[in-house]
């Protein structure tokens, strides 16, 4: 398992690195100027070796508010982008000095919600991202917490950084924070408990134990680290949780040292498509299929046909990504719809045969075409 573990972390040539802001920062809320210098330097030799990097930061509203010398986040939306203008120019600043000093070159990149859910716009940030790679920069990036609205938000850098690692096909995701890892309990309150170092399979366990809030200066914690798991492990990527105050963590890990939780992806590569239909999409409404339409789209690879649909939940246009679920109410595909909420819900049941009948026109047989459909594994 170790030489297993050693081989794949030895040959990534691509890798995303995840801060977070309990990283970045000192428990009184200013930063750590010598954990962040020695993260830019690890950062820095991994560039010297050929390896791609690409560094997903928090920080920004918390170095704002540090700035403005407040103690405490503010609650309110427009007073929290204040501070991101703010903090955000102040950690490039610090970055571009940081990593000047070791000859690297970055670029400040700043992302939404938006920019994964819309396709065109998923594939600009691909391509701005894999060009800045092939010159030889550091993309350093975050969320727009300044013109973010919640229907736009990530929410947390946990699971930007997942995101932006299925982006890009990176090797590895390795998240930094103030914990060693995932352990089988809340090793604050339980003397007995384990850290995990290897995980293969995510168990609804995990998901009940992980349900904190991270530091007060945080927007994560482990439930968003475990969300950021999935997304990789599905994705054909391998990810890891470690302590940023680690000596030489970074370095440690892609020299495939025993360090942390090691999250270890499922086979092959998941096609980009498929990734912006699991994972970089907003899910705009429902459609519940009978058991022998679930069982055509899991076990056979057959598109989604209106015969097999029994309801329809949420509005959404033609073109929207809509889940489909069974009829126990699971999850089992996402997909782009070639019919609108309301005329899914005139032709649910019937035969293709009867679409044009029923809607005055038929563009597609399938509701659903196999080739714009995820099925959930």
């Amino acid at each position: 398992m170790g030489v297993n573990r050693r081989k794949k972390l030895e040959t990534a040539q691509r890798v995303v690195v995840k801060v977070g802001t309990s990283t970045l920062t000192h428990a009184n809320g200013k930063l750590n100027l010598c954990r962040i210098e020695q993260l830019v330097r690890e950062m820095a030799d991994l560039h010297n070796r050929d390896l791609e990097v690409i560094l997903v930061s928090s920080g920004a509203i918390r170095v704002g508010a540090n700035r403005m010398g407040l103690k405490r986040i503010p609650t309110t939306i427009p007073e929290k982008q204040a501070l991101a203008a703010i903090g955000q120019g102040a950690l490039m600043q610090l970055y571009e000095k940081l990593f000047s000093e070791y000859h690297q070159t970055v670029a400040q990149v700043l992302l939404t919600r938006g920019d994964f859910d819309e396709r065109i716009r998923y594939l600009n940030a691909t391509n701005a991202l894999l060009s800045l790679l092939k010159m030889e920069v550091i993309p350093i990036i975050n969320e727009n917490d300044t013109v973010a609205v919640e229907e736009i938000k990530f929410g947390d850098n946990d699971t930007l950084s997942a995101l932006v690692a299925g982006l890009v096909d990176a090797d590895m995701l390795i998240i930094l924070s103030d914990v060693n890892g995932l352990y089988n309990a809340d090793p604050r309150a339980s003397d007995n408990a384990r850290l995990l170092r290897r995980v293969t399979e995510m168990t609804p366990e995990m998901e009940a134990s992980s349900h904190n809030r991270g530091s007060s200066f945080a927007s994560g914690g482990m439930f968003t680290k475990l969300k950021a798991a999935r997304i990789c492990m599905a994705s054909g990527i391998t990810m890891i949780i470690a302590n940023s105050a680690e000596d030489n963590v970074i370095r440690r890990i892609v020299a495939g040292e025993e360090v942390g939780t090691l999250f270890v992806p499922r086979e092959g590569k998941m096609h980009a498509r498929e990734k912006w239909l699991a994972f970089g999409s907003l899910v705009q409404g429902y459609i519940e299929v009978d058991e022998g339409a679930a069982a055509a789209l899991t076990r056979k690879g057959r598109s989604l046909l209106a015969s097999g649909i029994s309801a329809v939940s949420g509005e959404f246009d033609r073109g929207a990504v809509v889940g489909v679920k069974s009829s126990g109410g699971q999850e089992i595909a996402r997909g782009i719809a070639h019919y609108n909420a309301g005329e899914i819900r005139l032709i649910a049941g019937r035969k293709s045969s009867e679409i044009e009948q029923i809607l005055g026109e038929k563009d597609y047989d399938e509701v659903i075409h196999r080739n714009n459909l995820w099925v959930v594994r």
